[in-house]
């Protein structure tokens, strides 16, 4: 007997002609871990939200979802709710959404468990704490007493798989759950939710566009297009013989490690567009009782040319983001410059002028959180030509806007649509080209193509470097998908807790990789082959807290290769073979494959 059957469900908006979900039919047995992928847009989260009863108020639900035989589909909260968190449990797409910004992490997470009668209040604190270690946190008690803006978006994520699993639900619907997590996390969560579902034999739907993290978790998949199942199968048969063309387009797109580069040689001679010099970024800590302070970013010095494309690769946590706000103004470093064209900056962005603030561009981690949810899409997009091309009319404007959401692959019905009814995937398009539409000398993408599927991902990054190449677009990537920093990347920076690994050519980082941590991140990227999955997490552990982390090298608790000095000294960056390196053994260890 099957622990979910859903039949017929179709779900339905008033404002739309075609149906989100239409006639979908499957079931999950108890143990089983199901995958469905898709496009973004083809009714993957809405499925899941009809499961937990979390549908809006417009959607017409029809069909039946039984859960033990009971049906939950159109049921009142008060049935609902005995099945929510402690039988089904669900990690949301964009945790920022979900977590409540008003409430501490821990007190949003405990209250949980006396809540469904788990246990006590009194012991309710002491299990989330654990939990948040378990999902990789690196400081759990901190983050325990932490609001969730206090959290990079890495770290969000892990709190919202924390707070699904507490309840060790019979069923774990993960909608995208991993992300926004750096590949080494990722490779530790995905242990973890597979782990969990084996030791209780729940079962798992996991919901992705990650074609690699199915191939390692799954052992059958959906594949979803317009609302409709397209095909479905054992993992193993799907991936090596796709029957539907639009399943063989999926996998023909999805990103490997050995993808060919995309990007064009940087033009000669080369121009430094911007200079980031002994950048360091320091928050104090205003709860501790010792007046620490975070030190988020040690200096660290970067030079991007005209036409480069460097990309930034760390755990979520490392430093990532808050080096490139740092170079834009929008937090203040607590020492170093930052240089635009030779001209140096202001450190805060409200002392620079509009001139250079529309040169420097940023694609934000959470499209939802940076999008005016009062505002309709195309307003969106045209916004920032009223302050940087006062000239233009509003119809100008709008018509500039829909050029731009043409080029990122949006349809123009969307326009006059509000972001709470866009996908994630959409939604990230939308900031894509709102950034975009200023024609700006500089791109800084923080995850910008986290949240998209596999076509339209490779169709953003197309669109990137055609403008890069048409324009002498400089841009600065931040992601975890080494995928993708093979395929848009010139150079690659390595960050860990704050502090610069390792700098490289892109051919030279994949190929002799000469710091361990670099090495671990390269092998824990998701495999797309069924039968080829590694047998052991590359990297166990997790980091050490920011607020007090370990003498010598930081990474030399979680590194295999450690000797007694990598605990007693910091390493210094040093160039070796046109890699510039912190490690004290870089010169001695092959980290070749």
């Amino acid at each position: 007997m099957s622990l979910l059957e859903v039949d017929n469900l179709s779900v339905q908006y008033p404002d739309s002609a075609a149906a989100a979900v239409d006639g979908l039919g499957f079931s999950i047995r108890r143990g089983e871990a199901l995958g469905m992928v898709g496009k973004s847009g083809s009714g993957k989260t809405q499925t899941a939200m009809a499961i937990m009863g979390l549908l809006p108020g417009n959607a017409d639900a029809s069909g039946s979802i039984r859960f033990e035989d009971r049906e939950l589909l159109n049921a009142p909260a008060a049935i609902l709710n005995e099945y929510r968190a402690c039988r089904i449990a669900m990690v949301f797409q964009d945790p920022r959404s979900a977590l409540n910004p008003y409430i501490r992490i821990g007190k949003q997470l405990s209250r949980i468990l006396p809540a469904h009668g788990i246990c006590t209040a009194a012991e309710a604190r002491e299990r989330t704490i654990a939990m948040l270690s378990k999902v990789g946190l690196p400081d759990p008690e901190r983050q325990y007493r932490a609001f969730p803006h206090e959290l990079s978006g890495g770290m969000r994520q892990r709190a919202m798989i924390g707070a699904a699993l507490l309840g060790e639900p019979d069923l774990l619907i993960a909608d995208e759950p991993t992300t926004a997590l750096d590949v080494t996390v990722q490779a530790q969560i995905l242990r973890l939710i597979r782990d969990l579902h084996e030791e209780t034999n729940s079962a798992l739907l996991l919901i992705t566009h990650d074609l690699g993290v199915i191939a390692g978790s799954c052992e059958r998949v959906l594949v979803l297009d317009q609302g409709a199942i397209v095909e479905e199968g054992k993992t193993r048969e799907v991936f090596h013989a796709p029957r539907d063309v639009r399943t063989r387009a999926l996998l023909a797109v999805a990103p490997k490690v050995d993808s060919p580069v995309m990007v064009e040689p940087v033009p000669e001679p080369r121009e430094t567009v911007l200079h980031i010099d002994h950048i360091a970024v320091r928050f104090r800590e205003r709860r501790s009782d010792r007046g620490e302070s975070l030190n988020a970013v040690q200096p660290m010095s970067l030079c991007v040319a005209g036409g480069e494309t460097i990309a930034v690769v760390g755990e979520s946590g490392s430093g990532k983001t808050s080096l490139v706000r740092a170079a834009l103004g929008l937090i203040r470093p607590d020492s170093g410059t930052v240089s635009f064209v030779g001209k140096k900056l202001p450190a805060d962005l409200t002392g620079r002028d509009n001139a250079t603030c529309r040169q420097l561009q940023m694609v934000f981690q959470d499209p939802l959180a940076s999008l005016n949810p009062a505002m309709m899409i195309g307003q969106i997009v045209a916004e920032p030509m009223i302050v940087h091309a006062p000239g233009a009319n509003r119809l100008e404007r709008l018509g500039r806007a829909e050029e731009m959401l043409e080029k990122v692959g949006l349809d123009e019905s969307l326009r006059d649509r509000f972001p709470h009814e866009l996908s994630g995937g959409q939604a990230q398009r939308v900031a894509i080209a709102r950034a975009l539409i200023l024609q700006p000398k500089v791109l800084i993408c923080d995850e910008a193509v986290a949240a998209l599927d596999g076509s339209v991902q490779a169709e953003i990054l197309k669109l990137l470097t055609e403008e890069q190449a048409r324009t002498g677009l400089s841009m600065i990537f931040i992601t975890h998908d080494l995928a993708v920093v093979r395929q848009v990347s010139h150079r690659v920076l390595v960050m860990y807790m704050g502090r610069l690994c390792e700098v490289a050519g892109n051919n030279v980082v994949f190929d002799r990789p000469r710091h361990p941590y670099t090495k671990a991140l390269l092998s824990s990227v998701p495999v797309l082959d069924p039968d080829n999955q590694p047998d052991e997490v590359p990297l166990s552990g997790e980091s050490a807290s920011m607020l007090r982390p370990p003498p010598g090298c930081p990474f030399h608790p979680r590194c295999q290769h450690a000797v007694a000095i990598c605990s007693e000294t910091a390493p210094k960056t040093e160039m070796l073979d046109g890699t510039a390196v912190a490690c004290h053994r870089a010169s001695e260890l092959d980290l070749r494959n």
